[in-house]
């Protein structure tokens, strides 16, 4: 099949560029605003690079032309990050998401699978998060991926383009980047750790998530697209960790005799307080089942981060 994968050259955009490169035409658009080139210059296979950004409809409607599968996961993705600036995260997750819709739709693309995020449930009292609950975004971020999640359905109902849109946990892994400002806790944890320093947590860490391999989730993808899934769909474990248990974890992995002990900070705003996925739905309609355990998946970041010097 020929394939694009929006923001293809970011870490999870990659790793899916990675496995679909092996049986197909895969182009990637990317503007490398947060993605990095060398991401998919060791990729094999059928890769093509357009510099680009989703905010441009029109290099949107020439890269989809003869496209079968568009996987849209190009995004600005932090919450502090939104909160400071949610005009530019408008501009790129929802305008970029409709961009990427409109080209779809008028290129006669068999699906669209969009990344959204678990953040749009925000601070609901219930556990697990399931896909029926009502959405309570508690940032400019989370608001951008529901609007998304809306945009998919209309365009599903009313135009007719199959979309599905899949709600991310907290994915981690080899080629996440671990020098933004806004980096996911666990690169930071594993780049403080391996550096001698103590992980930061922010709160008491009693706060719960649901931490997912991207390996995991570029199955998930797949199966997403392959499938006949369509509407909303959680992407997790189905498994909750404390970031206390977390940052012991990992200081553990790296040295079993590590002295650290976790530094505490206050906590940030629109961090919710506790989140894992009920994936029975993506069992159900995509035969989806995460393979690897956390500190598996975690013993293959922290190998990956030694040989690869990009994550250091």
């Amino acid at each position: 099949m020929r394939v694009v994968v929006t923001g293809g050259a970011g870490f999870i955009g990659s790793n899916l560029v990675e496995v679909l490169s092996g049986d197909n035409e895969v182009i990637v658009v990317d503007d490398l605003s947060t993605g990095d080139i060398r991401n998919i210059q060791c990729v094999e296979g059928d890769v093509t690079f357009v510099r680009g950004s989703v905010t441009d409809l029109n290099l949107l409607m020439r890269v989809f032309e003869d496209v079968d599968y568009v996987f849209h996961l190009a995004a600005i993705a932090s919450v502090p990050g939104s909160i400071r600036d949610p005009i530019i995260y408008n501009d790129v997750n929802v305008k970029g998401t409709l961009n990427v819709l409109m080209a779809a739709r008028d290129c006669g693309v068999e699906k669209v699978v969009y990344a959204s995020s678990s953040a749009v449930y925000g601070n609901t009292p219930e556990l697990p998060k399931r896909e029926d609950m009502l959405p309570d975004p508690l940032s400019p971020y989370a608001v951008t991926k529901l609007v998304g999640e809306y945009y998919c359905n209309v365009f599903n109902e009313v135009y007719g383009l199959k979309t599905v849109s899949l709600r991310y946990f907290n994915v981690y892994g080899p080629r996440q980047n671990p020098h933004s400002e806004y980096a996911a806790v666990i690169p930071k944890f594993i780049k403080r750790v391996l550096s001698g320093k103590p992980p930061v947590i922010y709160g008491d860490g009693e706060q719960t998530r649901d931490f997912i391999f991207v390996r995991d989730v570029v199955n998930a993808t797949i199966l997403a697209a392959k499938s006949n899934a369509e509407g909303v769909y959680n992407i997790a474990t189905g498994r909750k960790t404390s970031i206390n248990d977390l940052a012991h974890m990992i200081m553990k992995l790296i040295d079993s005799n590590n002295p650290l002990k976790p530094v505490y900070d206050a906590p940030r705003a629109g961090d919710v307080r506790h989140s894992f996925g009920d994936i029975s739905k993506a069992r159900r309609d995509m035969g989806y089942e995460p393979r690897y355990s956390l500190e598996e998946g975690l013993m293959e970041t922290i190998s990956a981060w030694r040989t690869d010097e990009s994550m250091r």
